[in-house]
Parts: C-alpha cells; structure tokens; sequence
C-alpha cells in the first residue's frame, strides 16, 4: 500500500526545471508539457503529475492545497546578501525608496522621535537613560536615484541630531555619511584617504576603510542579533526565497543562526559565508566549507578586492568618468592571492568581491594561478560588473561562479549611476547573456538592494541592452538551480523532481506571461522541506 503524502498540491502550473536530454533547454516556461500537481513526503518531493494521479496519495492526515492555477517553481536562492542588513531596515530608518535628501533626512528625523534621544528627561523611549550612545542609523540610501545627486553630509545630519551618533549607510554599505558626533567619537580610527575633506574639514562623508569603525560601533549583540536575524527571515520567506547565502563579518549571525536552527525558529535555509578575518580560526576548529546541518551550512570565505561604482572605489582599467582616479584596492591582489593559497589548502570556497574590470582580471588570474581545478573548488567572483570580453571567456574555461545581482541594472538605465560614474562603458555592465553564452556557472543574489528575488528576475529579462538580458527561465534558473550550483546543493536543490528537497515558491500569476510586470507578481506560498513557511494567499495567515 502507498503510503499517504504530508502534503498534496493540486490543480497548478508547476515548473521542475530538470534539463532535457541535451541539456540545451529546461522543463520550463510556455510550450512545455508541465505537471499540475506534486506530492510531498517527509520533506521530499516524492510524485509529479495530473491532479487526478496525484490526489491519490492524499489520506487522512494529509495537508491539500488546490492551487487555483498558481505557478511552482523550485525554490527561490539568493546567493549573495547581508541579511543583519536586512533586518536594520525592518528596524530601523529604511531610506532605500527616499526620492530626495529631504526625504531621507526626514526619515531619520522620524527615527530619532521613535528613540527620543533628544528629549529633555533623558528618557530613550523605552524606559532607559540615554547616555550619548543612542544612535540614529538609516540604511540604504541611493543618491543616483535623486534629482539633487549627491551623498547626504555631516551638516545634514547635525540637523537630526547634534547630540546624539547619527549614520546613514549608502545602498552598497561601501559609503557611510555621519555627523560630527560620530566624527568626534571615531575620526582618529578612520584612514585619511577614506575620509572625503573640503577645504581641510571632514564632510561626513566616508568610504571603504573608514566606514569599518563605525560597523564596529553598532555591531549588535546576540539578543539583538537574533531579533534582526528573526525580522529578516520571515521576511525572506514572505519574498518567496527558500534560503540564502549570507555574507557574515563581524557578528554573532553564525551562533544566532544556529539557535535558531535548534530552536525550530529558522523559516529558511542558510549558507555562512564567513569573512576572511575568520579563516585562521575556521580551520583551527575543524570546520570546512559544506559542513554543518540541513538547515545551517558553511559556505565559502569572502574576501574583497575593491570597493564600488557608486563610491568611485572600484578598480577600473581606465578613469572614472565624473571624477578623478581609476578606484583602489580593498585587498591587493599579492594578498589576494596568499589569501586563494591559504583557503585552498585549509578546504575552504572562496567568495571574492570584484567589480571593476581590473579586479575582476586580477582575481581570474589569482585563482588560475593557484587552484588547480577552480571549477571543482567553486570559487566565485561576487558582483562581476564590469567584465571585459576576456575575462567573460575565461569565467567559461575556468568554471568560475559568476555571483551577480541582476538587479544592479536599475543603475544601467538612461541616465542612471553606471552611465555618470562610466560614461560609454554602461552597456558593458553586468553582462548576463555574454556570461551565459560562454557557459559561466551563473548564481543570482541581490546584494540586498533590494531581497527580493522576483525585482532580480524582473531586471534580468528586462535589463537595458540585449547583451544583459536573459529569458524567464534563464533568470529563473540563476536564481534556483544555479545559486544552489554555487552552494555545492544542485543535487537535492533547485530542480523539482522525485528526491529533491520540498523546497518551492509558488507564484500568484506566471511570470512568462507578464515578463514586463514580474517584480509585481505576489508570492502566494513558500515552502522549505514541505513545510509552508509562508502563506500569502488571500485571508490565509502565516503557517
């Protein structure tokens, strides 16, 4: 006898995404002869087919879902994020959508009146003394988007707060604007060349090195943590994604992270990706990329090379073209590459942040150099978004991840940052198909600017330039089978079919039917290991 499945869904348009015999298409998308219903078991897929086949395996103790036509595809992997970030801007100040300085300077204001930082008693709000140590933090500010181009300053701030630590961190968290408070407190730890200076005095304004003081500043502690971790989970799983591969620096994530993997409190699966900081101590305590449990896995160990577009710090072969410089290097490449020599030994991925066309040769070579099969240790170049023809040909020989964010194309807009920061090099970003074509591992992310994987997928098949686009299921595909690709998981994530992991996000209508509105679509449910983490469909309340 059969046994009954845990969960049932029927009558829908499910995509398995497993590839044809010669592996040149997918079982996706218009025109393919999809299944309708699938049948979950101990958090396994374990039947595909019509709703008439499938409704048999539903018994008494059965979860039904009649789908009602909505569209399943494998579940959605966002390959690179931050999501201690993600929870700050459930938290705090969340200037990412402010149209202007005044708006974001506006939302700080609202920030500092929810602390009451300034108020007369000293009291903070929640019943605490303030101190001097309140700050006043908005995350995500994006001034390429504004009429008045320009970063927010130290005098923008003072005008929040003059007595309390006010910080607004770019979109790329490369720039950092503060005010004098913060300046006062920390300018003597901070590298003069990162700190922008007009006629002799600080702006507020600070890029790459010297924003690292004031991460450490407002590192949250573990109860802290786990409130943001906890925020930005759920919130993931509202957005449609399954899991995440989440760049840790400093914090308590990784111990957080596995609380609440033990707690059962952990809607989505997780892949640390650890700092290079961390890499001597990774290998003292025996760790190895790939190790841990079904829920918490040991990712790779992330490095930079350069900084970014946005902050003029990315390292470019040739000037920018509204400013002065060619960007710099975060880490050298003779660092870089000591770096690939220890982590290769050591058993460790590498996950290397490289934007700019000269860093993003100088690390292919680095690991040409040194790792005698770059395919097999799957090291990855994060962000890739000024790749020469080259070096797009190299990703395909050596078998490089190419880690992007397809949702970085909002830059490469008429008008937009790519075009004022690199003039005529604009249609030269983010070349997805030119990587596709040259058969580079893609694996989609998006940086947290914003989460949500369907605005990735949107930007991918609706990018500026025919050389940026991908179709429906190729941008899909990035986002699914290639993220899990890059995470050593292709085998039990990514495709739908018997065996698989239950993983799957279900769309409220098919994005192969409105490709020019996909960042619009609702994500009706989420499911990890056939639980549903996330039920979005009408009255229906979170399971």
């Amino acid at each position: 006898m059969t046994q009954a499945a845990d969960l049932v869904l029927l009558n829908g348009e499910i995509h398995p995404f497993t590839a044809r015999a010669d592996a040149s298409e997918f079982h996706a998308g218009p025109g393919a002869d999809l299944p309708e219903a699938l049948a979950i078991r101990n958090g396994k897929i374990v039947r595909l087919g019509t709703t008439y086949d499938v409704e048999f395996l539903a018994g008494t103790n059965t979860t039904v879902v009649d789908l009602g036509g909505a569209v399943v595809v494998p579940g959605l992997i966002d390959a690179h994020t931050h999501m201690t970030t993600t929870g700050r801007y459930l938290v705090h100040a969340d200037l990412s959508d402010a149209g202007s300085p005044s708006e974001a300077l506006g939302r700080l204001e609202a920030r500092a009146e929810e602390l009451d930082v300034d108020s007369p008693d000293g009291d903070d709000g929640d019943g605490g003394d303030t101190d001097g140590d309140d700050w006043i933090l908005g995350f995500g500010y994006d001034e390429s988007s504004w009429e008045e181009s320009r970063y927010l300053t130290r005098e923008d701030l003072n005008a929040v707060s003059d007595t309390q630590p006010v910080a607004a961190f770019r979109e790329d968290m490369h720039v950092a604007s503060v005010n004098s408070v913060v300046l006062d407190r920390l300018r003597s730890s901070m590298p003069d060349d990162d700190v922008e200076t007009e006629a002799g005095k600080p702006t507020g304004v600070l890029v790459e090195e010297a924003v690292d003081p004031v991460y450490d500043a407002i590192e949250p502690g573990p109860d802290e943590t786990r409130s943001l971790l906890s925020a930005a989970t759920e919130h993931a799983a509202g957005l449609g994604l399954t899991g995440v591969h989440d760049m840790v620096r400093r914090s308590y994530a990784p111990q957080v992270y596995r609380g609440l993997d033990l707690d059962g409190e952990l809607p989505i699966r997780v892949r640390l990706n650890y700092w290079s900081d961390h890499l001597d101590a990774l290998a003292e305590l025996g760790l190895r990329t790939n190790h841990g449990s079904d829920r918490v896995q040991v990712g790779g160990v992330k490095t930079f090379t350069d900084g970014s577009i946005g902050g003029r710090t990315a390292k470019l072969s040739a000037p920018y073209d509204d400013g002065d410089g060619t960007g710099q290097w975060v880490v050298s490449p003779a660092e870089l590459s000591t770096l690939v020599e220890r982590a290769d030994d050591a058993g460790f991925q590498l996950t290397v942040h490289a934007i700019g066309d000269e860093a993003i040769d100088a690390t292919l070579d680095v690991f040409e150099e040194h790792a005698t099969d770059p395919g097999a240790s799957r090291h990855r170049i994060e962000h890739v978004e000024l790749a020469t023809d080259e070096a797009i040909d190299r990703f395909g020989e050596l078998g490089v991840v190419a880690s992007m964010q397809p949702n970085f194309h909002k830059w490469a807009v008429s008008g937009g940052l790519y075009e004022s920061r690199l003039g005529d090099r604009r249609p030269r970003t983010n070349r997805l198909s030119k990587l596709r074509d040259a058969g580079a591992p893609l694996a989609f992310g998006s940086d947290g600017m914003p989460l949500g994987p369907l605005v990735g997928i949107h930007w991918a098949v609706n990018a500026p330039a025919e050389s940026q686009r991908l179709s429906v299921t190729e941008a899909i595909r990035a986002y699914t089978h290639g993220a899990a690709y890059a995470g050593f998981d292709e085998d039990r994530l990514g495709t739908i079919e018997p065996g698989t992991c239950a993983d799957l996000t279900v769309l409220a209508e098919s994005p192969w039917e409105s490709p020019d509105r996909i960042r619009e679509i609702d994500v009706a449910m989420t499911i990890v290991d056939g639980e549903i983490v996330y039920d979005g469909r009408g009255d229906a309340s979170r399971l």
